[in-house]
């Protein structure tokens, strides 16, 4: 079976972009839909990729996976995408082995969201792991270290407050509509869009403002008639999107489109009418603004929304590194005893074939040959040379492949093939 570990060939490696650097636009060129990222998965199994986690939300594009360079994973994603190299150097973050193990753990428990503590984002690692495996792009690597990051989330959730509260742009958005719209209650609210954000964004919406004048609309009709069942709520066809916004005060945006679909030729209302565009790429053009009665807010703008709450978890950081770095602990030593032992057993199994050569033959040339104690101390040196040998291996700046490759050949090792 094939060892799949982290060594200088090839590397583990994250490649991406966030909101930390990357304006919405930018996000935009790179994000993924699921047919781009099984053409990616595809792609990298031809260009002899081991092992490849893909994760495209609102507010990042990363790639995870094992590679001679970065630039591999990199050109990939750009092949697959409107975004060039160029913009992506401008913006992007490249980490290597152990940095790119600590940068999923920190993006898997939500210290890495743009809300922070919004757990959204576990779902869709599961989801991103479950499309490389059913491709035949998972390994036991990825599939041990998603594990250990979905056990640190939980384990975040139930032990510390991080996630007190709503946390997800979804309620960030409903937080803004509830500080800047006044009688809630009677107002008209049109949700075009019925994915994830959207689906959360409704039900935030039913639950803090109390509004019975909420109407669906998507491009898949009975998306919708699902989501309203649940609720309650009125559905339109796609064909009344135009009539619809007529007579909306509040214009939720939450489509999965590439290309903007509300523009300023769809616009036909004199009323006061708030949009927010909780989709990325951006889904409503810029030229709404043009008109006097439009006010446009985006996600970005409403992820930065502050509030006690959010101070509140700031103070529960330090104790969610500390878990993670329980997690990632168990992980590294599982990592290593997947990589070392083989070689550190045969060691062991070859120097305790030396020592019993060694007593068979002292034993027979010396007439008051102890042989109790000479296998007591002769196993003690076995085990601490073993242990030093392990202590070096694990060093963060030793070049294991070398020394195991050194290990083997000094001592003429044979490896088990299992």
């Amino acid at each position: 079976m094939k060892n799949y570990h982290i060594s200088k060939h090839p590397s583990f490696f994250a490649v991406g972009l966030s909101y930390k650097k990357a304006e919405a636009e930018v996000r935009g060129k790179f994000s993924l839909d699921v047919p781009k990222i099984d053409s990616i998965i595809l792609d990298a199994q031809k260009q002899g990729v081991e092992g490849l986690l893909t994760i495209s939300t609102c507010n990042r594009t990363e790639l995870f996976g094992f590679a001679q360079q970065p630039f591999q994973l990199i050109k990939l994603l750009c092949d697959h995408t409107q975004g060039s190299i160029e913009e992506f150097q401008e913006v992007a973050y490249v980490y290597k082995n152990h940095d790119a193990i600590n940068h999923l753990f920190k993006v898997g428990t939500g210290l890495d969201s743009q809300i922070l503590g919004d757990f959204e984002i576990i779902s869709q690692i599961k989801q991103s792991f479950s499309r490389s495996k059913k491709h035949g792009m998972s390994n036991p690597f990825l599939e041990r270290l998603c594990n250990s990051v979905i056990q640190a989330s939980k384990r975040i959730k139930n032990e510390t407050e991080l996630s007190t509260g709503a946390t997800s742009v979804a309620f960030a958005s409903v937080k803004y509509i509830l500080h800047n719209i006044s009688d809630i209650s009677s107002k008209n609210i049109l949700l075009f869009g019925t994915g994830k954000i959207g689906r959360n964004t409704c039900e935030n919406l039913i639950k803090h403002t109390n509004n019975k004048h909420i109407t669906l609309i998507n491009r898949t009709k009975e998306k919708a008639e699902a989501i309203a069942g649940k609720f309650q709520l009125l559905v339109k066809d796609y064909g009344d999107l135009q009539t619809e916004i007529r007579k909306t005060d509040i214009l939720v945006v939450a489509t999965g489109a590439q290309l903007p679909t509300i523009s300023k030729s769809l616009l036909h209302t004199k009323k006061p009418l708030l949009i927010l565009d909780l989709s990325v790429p951006k889904n409503v053009a810029d030229n709404v603004l043009e008109l006097d009665n439009v006010t446009l807010v985006h996600l970005d703008q409403l992820s930065q929304i502050t509030d006690e709450n959010l101070n509140k978890r700031k103070e529960y950081i330090p104790k969610a590194y500390d878990i993670i770095e329980e997690v990632k602990l168990d992980f590294i030593k599982w990592l290593e005893s997947r990589k070392f032992a083989p070689v550190i057993n045969a060691l062991k199994a070859k120097l305790m074939t030396m020592k019993e050569e060694e007593l068979d033959f002292h034993s027979k040339k010396l007439q008051d040959f102890n042989q109790e104690q000479a296998e007591l101390v002769s196993e003690r040196i076995i085990q601490k040379i073993t242990k030093q040998v392990a202590n070096h291996l694990r060093k963060s700046d030793a070049d294991t492949d070398d020394s195991l490759a050194l290990i083997q050949e000094v001592f003429q090792l044979e490896l088990n093939s299992k």
